[in-house]
């Protein structure tokens, strides 16, 4: 049912002044009178005082604060009442408890906010960007996600869905008024609408890797020959003693990951298993999971002692070899460069300490750069596609109006032809949300909080 009152409590359990619950659909208003006393809907979005009291035992659960959101006018487009009861565990139980008992239902996760697309009061692009401004951990994360929530990405793809419709209505006229007075479409026309279309979707794609990579951190691996510093400049990069960290070379066995926030930017730091030949198995697994880590990587911080330049990584490759190897972009550092002589030998390397925080700021702004170099410079004006589901759905836009191109091209009857351009606006209808299967939702919808 799309419609039946749901209910679900929209702040998190525990300890704390007051719990929000929010209540929906039609009938809300009936079920929210049985169970508020006094309860009246009228004058709208007014907060009163109301006594919460179950309505089959008539046991007065809190006081608590009401507002009405009557339809269309509310978060979901129907009827909506937003309870304000005092917080803990106890109080918001028994008020959903009383409220469920007087003929509303569980939530499903996510359930508001797909009834606010379903009723037109979002599109599927701003559903997904509320769960990502909740989840958002860094302040470029949430910067990004209030842009999608503004319909930034959401206009600029209702720009190039009117793209092409316009370029599918010159070939519908080609097709019905072949002989009229101007004759039929010129080609040329034809050319510049398809290629306008094919940059935009091209320019939304490239933005892709980097605004996935937003929503879940940059993988960055710290690699590095052992007792070059890694652990050390993992735990300066972020902000709390993780690793262990001593001056007995292969203290790092195994691979450990935390969550930091590096110039504003997401990052998933991994401090790794120093990079030598052992015959130590346990190190010898360590150094297997440095190498996974490696190969998945993000970003990589190369470490060398400062003391140690010019010399090998250790596992009989040099370095030149070893950053060769490595598929993800590499930023070398040489470390404690506090004990460093004076004056210190030259060197193309830049140089860091954890002792005395020299070249830290310098470290964070370069990998904030090679990680989010593309962000960094379309600012947060231009729109990125953040989810792999945009990029499927862009990816399946861009095939078809290429492939309209290779049909006329090859002499394909233009109403055939059309069909592509047909089903990239379908690609892109399902990216908005206009028209969207049941089981695109459920996979949208999944991941949001109960009460949202």
């Amino acid at each position: 049912m799309l419609s039946d009152p749901i209910v679900a409590l929209a702040t998190p359990p525990g300890r704390s002044a007051i719990a929000l619950i929010r209540l929906s659909g039609r009938g809300a208003f009936e079920v929210a009178a049985r169970v508020l006393h006094p309860f009246r809907p009228d004058p709208p979005r007014a907060v009163r005082r109301v006594r919460v009291v179950h309505p089959a035992s008539g046991e007065v659960v809190d006081d608590a604060l009401v507002a009405c959101f009557p339809a269309p006018r509310s978060y979901t487009g129907d009827d909506l009442v937003e309870l304000s009861t005092h917080g803990g565990l106890l109080v918001p139980a028994a008020a959903l408890a009383a409220l469920v008992a007087g003929g509303a239902r569980p939530a499903a996760p996510g359930e508001f906010s797909r009834r606010a697309v379903l009723n037109g009061k979002l599109d599927l692009l701003q559903a997904e960007a509320t769960a990502d401004l909740i989840d958002a951990g860094s302040p470029a994360q949430a910067r990004r996600a209030l842009r999608q929530l503004d319909r930034a990405l959401s206009q600029r793809l209702e720009q190039l869905r009117a793209e092409l419709i316009e370029l599918e209505a010159l070939i519908a006229y080609e097709i019905d008024f072949p002989e009229e007075d101007e004759g039929p479409v010129a080609p040329e026309r034809i050319e510049r609408a398809w290629g306008a279309a094919r940059q935009r979707i091209t320019q939304l794609i490239a933005t892709a890797p980097e605004g996935e990579r937003l929503r879940e951190g940059a993988l960055l691996v710290i690699a590095g020959r052992p007792n070059a510093g890694k652990s050390s400049l993992f735990n300066t990069l972020l902000g709390r003693e993780r690793a262990i960290v001593t001056e007995v070379p292969g203290t790092t066995r195994d691979a450990i990951e935390a969550y930091a926030v590096l110039e504003g930017f997401p990052f998933r730091l991994v401090d790794t298993a120093g990079l030598r030949q052992s015959d130590d198995r346990v190190e010898r697994m360590g150094i297997d999971v440095a190498r996974r880590y490696l190969d998945a990587a993000d970003l990589i911080l190369f470490c060398e002692d400062a003391g140690d330049e010019g010399r090998g990584t250790g596992d009989g490759t040099d370095r030149a070899a070893f950053l060769a190897a490595c598929r993800a972009p590499v930023v070398a550092v040489r470390t404690k460069a506090d004990l460093l002589p004076v004056p210190r030998p030259s060197s193309p390397v830049p140089v860091v300490s954890v002792v005395t925080g020299e070249g830290l700021a310098e470290l964070r702004r370069k990998l904030a750069e090679v990680a989010y170099g593309r962000l960094l410079a379309l600012g947060d004006v231009e729109p990125v596609v953040t989810r792999a589901r945009h990029r499927e759905a862009l990816e399946r836009a861009f095939a078809e109006v290429n492939a309209f191109r290779e049909a006329r091209e090859s002499g394909v009857d233009a109403a055939a032809a059309a069909t592509h351009l047909r089903a990239a606006l379908g690609a892109l209808d399902d990216l908005i949300g206009v028209v969207t299967p049941d089981a695109v939702l459920d996979r949208v919808f999944a991941t949001f909080c109960v009460g949202k």
